[in-house]
């Protein structure tokens, strides 16, 4: 059994997309996922499964969401191995000048193969920061994430690939919550 980490894109936001909890975690009860766990509304579930492909788990999850609640939603799963290395090579953990809650982690559903980095740094603001690599863009926004330029659709957009943040507080609960699953 292997443990997972299924992060949802956009749902919940803005009242659209909308999907409970208890529905979400019913979902994957019934796909014979095992020790299924969600974390706050956005669409953070971990989970055990025999299946060792985390593409074809996205497959099987984003189909089933489209099935049981009618819409589509991008689906990023990462072993815990993988959420482990991305959350400790952010590049920003290490200066004592970033304020943590300021830093973000936006996954990659695969590695950007070409994109203009000069495009990118177009719209960054006064201090903010990004980093990209093959699984995540880090960014630190020191003037707040609602104000930021730097939005997962424009990184879709630049990187083409699908992409959904989560704060460094919820990547790290769930890793905590990951790390608890034998």
């Amino acid at each position: 059994m292997k443990t997972y980490i299924s992060i949802l894109r956009g749902i919940n936001v803005g009242g659209h997309k909308t999907i409970k909890m208890d529905a979400l975690k019913k979902m994957y009860n019934d796909l014979h996922f095992e020790n299924v766990q969600t974390y706050i509304q956005s669409g953070n579930v971990v989970f055990q499964s025999s299946n060792s492909n985390s593409k074809e788990l996205e497959v099987i999850i984003s189909t089933q969401i489209k099935k049981h609640f009618d819409f589509d939603v991008p689906v990023i799963v990462l072993d815990k191995k993988e959420l482990k290395e991305i959350i400790e090579n952010n590049p920003y953990l290490k200066d004592q000048t970033k304020d943590l809650s300021l830093q973000c982690i936006t996954f990659l559903s695969s590695n950007p193969k070409q994109f203009n980095i000069e495009a990118i740094k177009l719209k960054q603001t006064q201090g903010e920061e990004f980093t990209i690599t093959e699984k995540a863009v880090y960014m630190y926004c020191p003037n707040g994430f609602a104000r930021t330029k730097l939005t997962i659709t424009f990184f879709e957009k630049q990187l083409n690939v699908i992409a959904t943040t989560r704060n460094l507080k919820t990547s790290n609960k769930l890793l905590s919550i990951a790390s608890e699953l034998v």
